[in-house]
C-alpha cells in the first residue's frame, strides 16, 4: 500500500472512528461486538481503497457498518436457537421450552411441539417476514430498529409482521385445535 493511500485511511479512520462506533454501538448489545464490526468496517475500506476509489467515503462507511450489523443480529438469531449446549437435537433446533411450574411429561412434550410447530411455520414465510417477526417477537427489537437496519418504512415491516401473524395464527390454530381434541 503507497504512503498515500495509508494516509487517506488514516484521515478517514480519524475522522469517522467516533460517529460510525457511536452509530454501532446504537444497534448491538455490548461494546465487544461494536468493536469487532467497526473493526470489519476498517478491513473492509483498506481492502477496498487498494482496488478501487471510494465516493462518499462516510456513505459507504456506515452501509458497510449496518451490513455488519444486520449480520450480527441474524447470527445471533440463528445461534440463538441451535447453540444450546447440553440439549437434545430437538431442543437444540427449536429452543427449550419450561413451562411455569409444572414439570408434567405431557406439558412439557406439549410445549417441545409448540416451539417445533412455531419454527416450522416461521419456515413456510417468505424471508423478510419471517426475519421481521424474529426480531420483533422473539429478538424484542423495536419497529424503529428495524427500521433503521433494514432502511425499510416503519409501515412496510409491521405489514410483514401482520402477515406472519396471520400466517402462524393459521398453522398453530390446527396444532391447537389437535391438543384440546387429545
Amino acid at each position: 500500500m503507497t504512503n498515500e493511500k495509508q494516509v487517506k485511511i488514516t484521515a478517514t479512520v480519524t475522522s469517522y472512528a467516533k460517529g460510525l462506533r457511536g452509530f454501532i454501538r446504537k444497534h448491538v448489545h455490548n461494546d465487544a461486538d461494536a468493536e469487532d464490526i467497526l473493526q470489519d468496517v476498517w478491513y473492509q475500506l483498506s481492502a477496498v481503497i487498494n482496488t478501487r476509489p471510494v465516493e462518499q467515503v462516510g456513505a459507504w462507511l456506515y452501509r458497510v457498518a449496518k451490513n455488519r450489523i444486520i449480520d450480527k443480529k441474524r447470527k445471533k438469531s440463528e445461534s440463538t436457537w441451535n447453540s444450546a449446549a447440553g440439549v437434545d437435537r430437538e431442543e437444540a433446533q427449536f429452543g427449550r421450552f419450561t413451562p411455569i411450574a409444572d414439570d408434567d411429561p405431557e406439558t412439557a412434550y406439549q410445549g417441545r411441539m409448540a416451539w417445533q410447530r412455531l419454527w416450522q411455520a416461521l419456515e413456510e414465510l417468505p424471508p423478510a417476514q419471517k426475519q421481521v417477526f424474529i426480531w420483533h417477537e422473539l429478538e424484542q427489537l423495536s419497529f424503529a430498529e428495524i427500521a433503521e437496519i433494514t432502511g425499510e418504512p416503519t409501515g412496510k415491516l409491521i405489514l410483514r409482521k401482520h402477515y406472519a401473524v396471520m400466517h402462524l395464527r393459521k398453522r398453530l390454530k390446527i396444532f391447537y385445535d389437535e391438543l384440546g381434541a387429545k
